[in-house]
C-alpha cells in the first residue's frame, strides 16, 4: 500500500492527472452551458436551421475519433493556433457538446408545459419561470449531462494526442509510459478514479432508493 500513500512521488503522473482534471472541468462546464441552451431551443423553438444545426450535432458522435482529432490539427494549424491547452479543451467541447445536447433534450422534452403556464398564470415572469420550474426539473439531466461530458473528456485520447502538442494528460502519459512500463504511481490514480466512480453510482442508486421509499409511505 505504500504506492497509495505516496502517490506524487513521480511528479510527472500528478501533473498529467492534473492537466486531465482541469481540461474535463472546463470542457465539462462549456460544453453543459452551452449544451443545456441548445437543447431547450432544439425542443422549444422552431427556426429555419434547424434541421441543419441536429445534423451538425450528431456528426461529431458519428465521426471516428482519429478523423476528429487530425481534422481539428489541421484546422487549428490553419488557423495559426499553437497546440496546448486551449486547443484540447475547444476539441473536447465540439464532442462533448453533441452528448449533453442529446441528454438534456432528453429530459426536455418530458417535462409538463403545464408546470411553466401554471407559474406564469401566478404572475412570474420569463426569468422567474426559467430558474425556480424550468432549470429544477431539468437538473437531474444537466447533471447527467455534465458527468458523462466530464468522463469522455478525461478518458479522451486520440483527439488530445492530435491536439495536444506538449501538454500530457493522464490518457497520454499512460500511454507513452506504456512502452517502458507503467508506474505503480499511475495504476493507483486509476484504482482511485475507479472507485470514484463505483461510489458515485452507489451513491446515486441509494439516493434514488431512499427517496422511492419516502414517497410510499
Amino acid at each position: 500500500m505504500r504506492h497509495w500513500a505516496n502517490v506524487c512521488s513521480i511528479s510527472d503522473v500528478c501533473s498529467a492527472l492534473g492537466n486531465s482534471i482541469l481540461i474535463g472541468l472546463v470542457s465539462t462546464l462549456i460544453a453543459t452551458i452551452l449544451g443545456t441552451a441548445l437543447a431547450i431551443a432544439l425542443v422549444r423553438y422552431q427556426f429555419k436551421a434547424r434541421a441543419l444545426v441536429n445534423l451538425s450535432l450528431f456528426l461529431p458522435m458519428a465521426t471516428p475519433e482519429v478523423v476528429l482529432g487530425a481534422g481539428l490539427a489541421g484546422l487549428f494549424f490553419n488557423a495559426g493556433f499553437g497546440a496546448g491547452m486551449t486547443t484540447i479543451i475547444i476539441a473536447h467541447v465540439m464532442f462533448c457538446l453533441s452528448f449533453v445536447v442529446v441528454t438534456v433534450k432528453a429530459r426536455v422534452q418530458t417535462l409538463d408545459p403545464r408546470l411553466e403556464e401554471a407559474g406564469r398564470d401566478l404572475y412570474a415572469n420569463p426569468t422567474q419561470v426559467f430558474w425556480k420550474i424550468t432549470f429544477p426539473l431539468l437538473l437531474p439531466g444537466i447533471i447527467s449531462a455534465a458527468l458523462l461530458s466530464f468522463s469522455l473528456s478525461f478518458d479522451d485520447f486520440i483527439i488530445t494526442y492530435f491536439n495536444s502538442g506538449s501538454v500530457v494528460t493522464f490518457p497520454k502519459y499512460i500511454y507513452v509510459a506504456a512502452s517502458r512500463g507503467v508506474p505503480a504511481e499511475a495504476n493507483v490514480i486509476a484504482s482511485g478514479v475507479f472507485l470514484l466512480a463505483i461510489l458515485i453510482v452507489l451513491a446515486t442508486q441509494i439516493r434514488g432508493e431512499v427517496k422511492r421509499r419516502r414517497l410510499l409511505k
